[in-house]
């Protein structure tokens, strides 16, 4: 069951040092559930009798970093520092009043009353991988809550009573969610009740820690899943209304014969790959959000005019809500801004095209184009023409080194102003078109175009 991983070997010798000295010590939490699972745990996390003091003293590399609340990194000595170990002891916890941290730690030595206090079955397993046999489940397992039987039955569980869980760490109902989402398991009734019950209280977690769980539930290859299961929670009107708000938004039949725009939305989501870029994964999320509120009943047909300019806007306030970068932003921002602008490639000027193709991350604007017409019609046309033009134009075409400058303009005689900028377009304008090749030649459309140069 153990893989032979760099990371687990280091576990495995962390917990032999302290059983070694008269403690107990074990594989705790998500290692334990993706072992079962037959997945590869993306890091091992130890669970102790021996208190921060004692393993502080134990090792040589370490780092107290979460030692109010029994944890301690424990980093190798002879091996590569990428693999730290999170060395945490049996604790019983007092009240959350924060909603976030226990207002006291006690101590035990109790490994049932450790795992009591976790977040649901699933991650409330003990693994003691010394001796451990091949077989499923294995010798040394310890499961004091039955997270054995829902990994069997695809169920998130709450320990204990759902509400307790989920007022001590709010989060605790986006995380229900995400695992849900991951694994493709389905919420327990009481578990679910609970997170609608409470779920206006997720407005007390930071708005960084939420924006940290709906990028992972978007980039984990089941963002359709997990934003259906927030609906169906009530936590999607809470976290985000704007997208609560595309639900029963009808589109024109010919161009979205799959419906709403809330369907649309879920099933680009759907396309998103695990690992994908997260300013790729909000830019899919968000394209659309300028429809709601530009919605009408044209003559014609149903309308939403504007709805890039309001999207913008929209996206730069969501972005700005969750405390996004400002790269983040200016990426996520450009991707609504520009994502109708392909079915105008095969009319875009030579020059206008090559200036599109130079968008930063030009291939996530292609992806969610793609992802778009899957997500309607299904036609690709304008995706196939971008695409190949695209991959055909050498670097050194889209962005050539500029035939003059403003310093070639002040030579030649022009007085520096704001026409310079206009001049200068112009002349990039002709050199991307190919009807310009030299400096000279460049300087003489400018002087056709706006004047030769007023010499004093």
């Amino acid at each position: 069951m153990l893989l032979a991983t760099p990371q687990s070997e280091a576990a495995l010798k962390i917990i032999r040092t302290l059983r070694d000295a008269g403690h107990q010590a074990y594989l705790a939490g998500g290692c334990v559930r993706d072992l079962l699972l037959g997945r590869a745990p993306a890091d091992f996390d130890v669970a102790t009798s021996a208190t921060p003091d004692i393993v502080l003293d134990m090792f040589p590399r370490t780092f107290a970093v979460g030692a109010h609340f029994g944890v301690v990194l424990v980093a190798p000595d002879d091996e590569d520092a990428r693999f730290v170990t999170e060395v945490a002891t049996f604790r019983s916890d007092g009240v959350y009043s924060d909603g976030r941290h226990p207002d006291v730690v006690r101590y035990t030595t109790s490994a049932e009353e450790d795992v009591m206090r976790r977040d649901f079955t699933i991650n409330g397993l003990l693994f003691d991988p010394v001796g451990a046999s091949e077989e499923l489940p294995p010798a040394g397992l310890l499961d004091y809550v039955g997270g054995v039987a829902d990994l069997e039955a695809g169920v998130i569980r709450a320990i204990g009573r759902p509400e307790l869980r989920f007022e001590e760490d709010h989060l605790r109902m986006l995380r229900a969610v995400r695992f849900a989402a991951r694994f493709g398991f389905e919420l327990d009734g009481e578990t679910l009740r609970a997170i609608r019950s409470l779920s206006p209280r997720i407005h007390f977690v930071s708005r960084e820690r939420v924006r940290d769980e709906l990028t992972k539930m978007l980039t984990e290859g089941r963002a359709r899943r997990a934003f259906e299961l927030l609906d169906e929670t009530a936590l999607l009107n809470e976290v985000l209304p704007e997208i609560a708000s595309m639900k029963g938004v009808a589109q024109p039949a010919p161009y979205h014969p799959e419906g709403d725009v809330w369907t649309h939305t879920l099933m680009l989501l759907e396309q998103l790959e695990p690992g994908c870029s997260m300013m790729l994964a909000w830019g899919a999320l968000l394209h659309d959000v300028g429809k709601p509120p530009t919605f009408r009943v044209a003559p014609d047909r149903i309308r939403f005019d504007g709805h890039v300019d309001v999207g913008v806007a929209m996206g730069a306030d969501i972005c700005h809500r969750f405390r996004f970068s400002n790269d983040e932003t200016r990426q996520i921002v450009a991707l609504i801004e520009n994502h109708m602008r392909f079915a105008d490639t095969e009319r875009m000027k030579t020059s206008t095209l090559k200036r599109f193709f130079r968008l930063e991350n030009f291939d996530e604007h292609l992806n969610l184009h793609r992802m778009d017409c899957m997500a309607a019609s299904g036609n690709l046309d304008h995706y196939n023409f971008a695409r190949e033009r695209w991959l055909a134009m050498p670097e050194e075409t889209v962005r050539p080194k500029p035939l003059i400058t403003g310093r070639e303009l002040i030579a030649a005689g022009y007085a520096p102003g704001a026409g310079f900028r206009e001049m200068l377009h112009a002349a990039e304008d002709a050199q991307l078109e190919g009807a310009v090749t030299t400096a000279e030649e460049a300087l003489k459309l400018v002087a056709e175009k706006f004047g030769p140069p007023q010499r004093r």
